[in-house]
């Protein structure tokens, strides 16, 4: 280690020294491209980064070579500048390779903004579920239906990127579907991915739509591979089922002047027809809670103190007092306000100055 440190010392401080320094400068080529080099070394990160550097970069080695074959006549520095120049000029061809690879169409590059971008989802995640939708965008006409009910087979997923498509059972309007909504999520959640289904509902353009559609097998295969786009799919489909909910909730609300809570299990029954008879057997049920107060029941006593009469009966047993005229109505069961119309207890039960309790049933739309 001596000898080996004794050797680099005497390279470095016995080595040839200058004689005389040049009286004359480098022209302004050198200097430029010194300049340029520092700018260049000065670039970030990213692809804009690289362009910024590489960019500065190229320029100041095409400089160098300028340099080295007018000023400095020197082969070796020509050489070297060239090939640092080429180099610089080959990473920028590869960067604008890249940038054309990784461009998108119109309609897929406005659903990455505005669905994706926010979420900071990466661009090889985003191209992995355009490219199980085979980067298709389909269209609909007005008036065209996307599925009938009972008919349609539930075999995809559809996200609207276009247009209006309004939503019915049985003639009765639901609700809308905007923009970067899902079409289908409720069916899509409804539904085991080995199991078999048909729509509920209809779904009928009211103007012209575009949308994009998963096959309902490659997405389930896609979702099972990559554990990202699972989570990231179970969000945006989370979110677009509370959407749909909330404006069912809404319309209740405009309609019957009371906003019922949609995470009542009862709301379900808005999707169905409400039975006809509804009324007749909710009178009867009042009829026959009312009963029990209008006519108390008889006062029995037990088969012991029959047999056994009292030897001495108390004084007040032979005056009994008469019933009190309005006898305390015990709660009704479960199943008897349950076959009540909403409108039916929210009145009663306000009629008893208590808080109103949340209807069993949802009436029909």
């Amino acid at each position: 280690m001596s000898s080996n440190g004794s050797a680099v010392g005497q390279l470095l401080w016995s080595g040839p020294l200058c004689v005389g320094w040049r009286r004359d400068q480098e022209g302004a080529v050198y200097h430029l491209a010194t300049c340029l080099l520092l700018l260049g070394f000065m670039g970030g990160s990213g692809v804009y980064g690289c362009f910024y550097l590489f960019g500065f970069l190229g320029t100041g080695y095409l400089c160098c070579v300028l340099w080295g074959w007018f000023d400095a006549c020197g082969l070796d520095i020509v050489l070297w500048s060239v090939l640092l120049a080429t180099a610089c000029v080959l990473q920028l061809a590869h960067l604008v390779y890249r940038l054309r690879e990784d461009t998108l169409p119109e309609e897929f590059e406005l659903f990455y903004k505005t669905l994706c971008l926010p979420l900071q989802v990466p661009l090889p995640a985003y191209k992995e579920i355009i490219r199980c939708c085979e980067e298709q965008v389909l269209t609909l006409a007005t008036e065209q239906t996307y599925a009938v009910e009972g008919e349609t087979p539930i075999d995809r997923l559809s996200l609207l990127l276009s247009g209006r498509v309004r939503v019915s059972q049985d003639g009765q309007f639901l609700h809308y579907i905007f923009p970067y909504q899902f079409m289908d999520s409720p069916e899509w959640e409804s539904l085991h991915p080995s199991a078999e289904g048909v729509f509920q509902v209809t779904l009928t353009a009211e103007t012209e739509c575009s949308y994009i559609s998963w096959p309902r097998k490659s997405l389930h295969l896609l979702l099972a591979k990559e554990r990202y786009i699972s989570r990231l799919f179970s969000a945006l489909l989370g979110y677009d089922i509370s959407e749909k909910l909330y404006a069912l909730n809404d319309k209740l609300f405009a309609k019957f002047g009371l906003r019922f809570d949609i995470r009542l299990p009862s709301l379900y029954h808005v999707l169905g027809p409400a039975a006809p008879d509804a009324g007749p057997e909710s009178q009867k049920d009042d009829k026959d809670v009312r009963e029990p107060a209008a006519s108390p029941p008889p006062q029995a006593l037990p088969t012991s103190v029959q047999q056994t009469p009292p030897s001495s009966p108390p004084p007040a047993a032979a005056n009994p007092p008469a019933p009190p005229p309005w006898v305390r109505m015990s709660r009704p069961d479960s199943s008897v306000l349950a076959s009540r119309t909403p409108l039916q207890s929210y009145s009663q039960v306000m009629s008893r100055g208590r808080a109103p309790l949340a209807p069993t049933l949802t009436p029909e739309l």
